[in-house]
């Protein structure tokens, strides 16, 4: 798989400067927490779920989170893990192309049962998704992990949620994150990427977020995302890969774009009309999300519409003049240090302290690409939803 794999190469290869890399499930834990993206949860009791996964794919997804914890209720879990199986089942039978896929648990106990009951088709996943992760019941969820490793015979991935009240918390806060950071330490093999519940920390204050405001914008949570960033999100060799906050609005109807996008993936001119339109549909308040994401150091995000996969994955790729600048400032006989005018000379770029950040840059070019000169967001974005 790749990401913008499901559009033409035709038109792939008018988008890119560098086309985004191929990966799959054996991929390197480094290449497989950057490409993420958009990570589109669903819940686990859907009747047509092994559908909807594969309909995904066509649409660009690359990896799912099914869900057997908040998204369903209490009383529907065992029909769920039932589900799961059957669905999974399906899958196998077809042979189709799949995305990542990833089970949201409840409790430890879940893995080893789910992995037993799942057969063969265990093959198919990449791991689990463990639920207000905090080093007390971390621990218990990891250790049933690696067991389940051992039984089926396969890497399986975690991806921990950090959405506990003891995170929330001032008091509990520092405490709580350093006992988290030991444990994923601990099992730093197993552990993919960081999720943030931003939901979650909103609900301990009845809080949530108008369309217009971003997460960041909520500044109990904006703290909260900083100090996760500042102790889990280094780039020294000790942090994570950390993804972005849910969001929850789904207001825009992409057939409204279909007519145009058929015509053109750069839409002849109309780049204008389809900006006005995402920002009329509720879509402004994600778009600038998004950037304040990739700007407070997260990759990726957590969505639970479809809708939101496409700009997710647009502003996800790297501009051809943030790729000049991360390739100068990386290049061998600069390993010195130093201070030089980027090549579209309107910044300066200082060769060790921003060494860090080209190398993220770069990283996130080999998964998303690098677009043309003259490509930006909307066109990314029209080719994105076209199908």
């Amino acid at each position: 798989m790749r990401h913008f794999g499901h559009i033409a190469p035709a038109s792939r290869e008018g988008l890119f400067f560098q086309e985004p890399c191929e990966f799959g499930p054996d991929s390197s834990a480094r290449v497989l927490s950057a490409a993420l993206g958009a990570t589109l949860y669903s819940p686990a009791t859907r009747p047509r779920l092994a559908d909807d996964v594969i309909k995904q794919v066509g649409r660009g997804v690359v990896s799912m989170v099914l869900c057997l914890e908040d998204s369903i209720d209490d009383s529907e879990v065992a029909g769920a893990e039932e589900n799961l199986v059957r669905q999974f089942a399906d899958l196998g039978a077809r042979g189709a192309e799949l995305p990542l896929l990833f089970i949201r648990v409840r409790e430890p106990g879940q893995i080893a049962d789910l992995v037993h009951r799942l057969g063969d088709t265990v093959r198919m996943l990449s791991g689990f998704v463990l639920p207000k992760f905090t080093e007390e019941c971390g621990v218990p969820f990891m250790e049933a992990l690696t067991s389940a490793e051992k039984e089926c015979g396969r890497r399986l991935f975690a991806m921990p949620v950090l959405e506990s009240p003891e995170l929330l918390h001032l008091e509990t806060r520092g405490e709580t994150l350093k006992g988290i950071a030991c444990t994923v330490d601990k099992y730093r093999e197993r552990v993919l990427a960081l999720r943030l519940g931003v939901t979650d920390f909103c609900s301990a204050y009845g809080l949530r977020r108008a369309p217009d405001m971003t997460a960041y914008d909520v500044q109990i949570v904006g703290a909260v995302i900083a100090d996760v960033v500042n102790v889990l999100g280094r780039a020294d060799g000790t942090g994570f890969t950390i993804t972005g906050p849910v969001w929850e609005y789904f207001r825009l109807q992409e057939r409204m774009f279909k007519p145009q996008l058929r015509r053109s993936p750069f839409l002849e001119g109309r780049a204008e009309e389809l900006r006005t339109a995402l920002i009329e549909h509720d879509l402004d308040g994600l778009l600038r999300e998004i950037e304040l994401d990739r700007a407070n150091g997260l990759l990726g995000k957590t969505c639970i519409h479809p809708s939101h996969v496409a700009p997710v994955h647009a502003l996800s790729v790297v501009s051809h003049e943030e790729f000049s600048d991360a390739q100068d400032i990386l290049r061998p006989e600069r390993g010195g240090g130093g201070v030089m005018r980027s090549a579209y000379t309107n910044k300066m770029n200082e060769v060790k302290p921003h060494r860090a950040w080209a190398e993220r840059t770069l990283l996130r070019a080999e998964v998303f690409g690098v677009a043309r000169q003259d490509i930006g967001f909307v066109e990314l974005l029209a080719a994105g939803l076209a199908e």
